[in-house]
C-alpha cells in the first residue's frame, strides 16, 4: 500500500485505498474541511498523477480528492469491468461511500465522458460538472489527427491491439512517459521532472500486475463506442441540471476542438474557455490557469460560498 505513497507524497497528496469490491486508490490532497469536496477523475490510460500539478491549487479552497479507475493508476481490476459503463459506477459509489456527500466532478479525456454520464444520471450527488477535455463525439466533416486515428484503430481490433501494447511495454518506461506526453500536450517541456519520475516508477509497480493490458484495451474499446453512440450522447448532456464548465486545448490531438465548440453552442448556459496552444491536459500544461479559472467559476456559481 505504501507504494501509492511514494508517487503522490512529493505533490502534497496522501493514498488511501477504499474496498469497493476490491481496492480502490484514491488521494487526498487536502483542503479546508469546510470547503466544497471535488474529486478528480482521470483519463483513459491515466491515474491521479494527471491531477498532481492542478489538485494542490484547488485545494487553496476546495477540499481535493483524485480517484484511480478500475484498471488505471494503482487501482488494479481484481475481477471487475473496466467499461465506461462499469467505471461510472465505481465513481458513483466511491462518492456515495467515501465522499459521502454531493461533490463538484471534474473529469479529463474518458474521465470527462465518465463524469458527464454520471452526473446526468445521478444529479443528487453533483453539485457541478467540470469537463477538462472531455472525450466527445467527432463533428462531420473534421480530420481525426492521424497518430490517434491509428492508435486507436489498433486498440479496437482484437489481436492487434493486445500486439500494440506489448510491443510498446519493450521501451524504457522513460520513453513511454515521453510519448505520452508528446502526444497529450502541445509543449511537453514544461512538465516537471517530478512528475515524469513519478509517472515512471507508476509504469514499474503496473507492470508487475496481471491482466493490465486486458483491462486498458476493454476500456479503450468503450470509449470509442460510447462516443460513437451521439444520439445516447448528447441526450445525456441535456439531462444536465447543474452548471457546467466545459474547457478545451485548441491543440488537442486526441478530441478536435471543434467538437467542443459544437456542444459549447448546444448550451450557451455552460460556461466555455479555450486555450489557444494548449493539449489534451490542460491541468497539467497550464494548471495555474485552470485552478484560477474553475475557483473563479465555482464562486461565481455559488459552489464554495454554500458550502463553506
Amino acid at each position: 500500500m505504501l507504494v501509492g505513497m511514494t508517487t503522490v507524497a512529493n505533490f502534497g497528496g496522501t493514498s488511501h485505498y477504499a474496498d469497493l469490491d476490491g481496492p480502490v486508490h484514491w488521494v487526498d490532497f487536502g483542503g479546508p474541511d469546510d470547503g466544497p469536496k471535488m474529486v478528480l477523475v482521470h483519463g483513459l490510460g491515466g491515474s491521479h498523477l494527471n491531477w498532481a500539478l492542478l489538485a494542490p491549487l484547488l485545494a487553496q479552497k476546495a477540499r481535493v480528492v483524485a480517484v484511480d479507475l478500475a484498471g488505471h493508476g494503482l487501482t488494479n481490476p481484481e475481477g471487475r469491468k473496466t467499461t465506461v459503463q462499469a467505471n461510472a459506477g465505481l465513481l458513483g459509489r466511491f462518492i456515495e461511500e467515501i465522499v459521502q456527500e454531493p461533490v463538484v466532478l471534474v473529469g479529463n479525456s474518458m474521465g470527462g465522458m465518465i463524469s458527464l454520464f454520471h452526473t446526468a444520471y445521478h444529479p443528487e450527488l453533483v453539485r457541478g460538472l467540470v469537463l477538462v477535455d472531455p472525450a466527445l463525439p467527432m463533428v462531420f466533416g473534421t480530420r481525426p489527427d492521424p497518430t490517434m486515428l491509428s492508435t486507436f484503430f489498433m486498440y479496437s481490433v482484437p489481436g492487434l491491439g493486445e500486439r500494440f501494447l506489448a510491443k510498446a511495454k519493450t521501451v524504457p518506461a522513460r520513453r513511454q512517459v515521453e510519448r505520452l506526453l508528446e502526444l497529450v500536450c502541445a509543449d511537453p517541456s514544461g512538465i516537471p521532472e517530478e512528475l515524469k519520475q513519478a509517472s515512471e516508477h507508476l509504469i514499474g509497480e503496473r507492470a508487475k500486475v496481471e491482466g493490465l493490458d486486458t483491462a486498458f484495451l476493454a476500456a479503450a474499446r468503450s470509449t470509442v463506442f460510447t462516443t460513437s453512440k451521439r444520439g445516447a450522447y448528447y441526450a445525456a448532456m441535456k439531462k444536465l441540471r447543474v452548471p457546467v464548465f466545459l474547457m478545451s486545448g485548441d491543440r488537442d490531438r486526441l478530441v478536435n476542438v471543434a467538437a467542443a465548440r459544437y456542444v459549447a453552442r448546444k448550451h450557451p448556459h455552460w460556461r466555455y474557455d479555450e486555450y489557444a496552444g494548449v493539449g489534451h491536459v490542460p491541468q497539467m500544461e497550464i494548471p495555474e490557469v485552470v485552478s484560477e479559472r474553475v475557483l473563479a467559476w465555482m464562486d461565481a456559481n455559488r459552489l464554495i460560498t454554500e458550502a463553506s
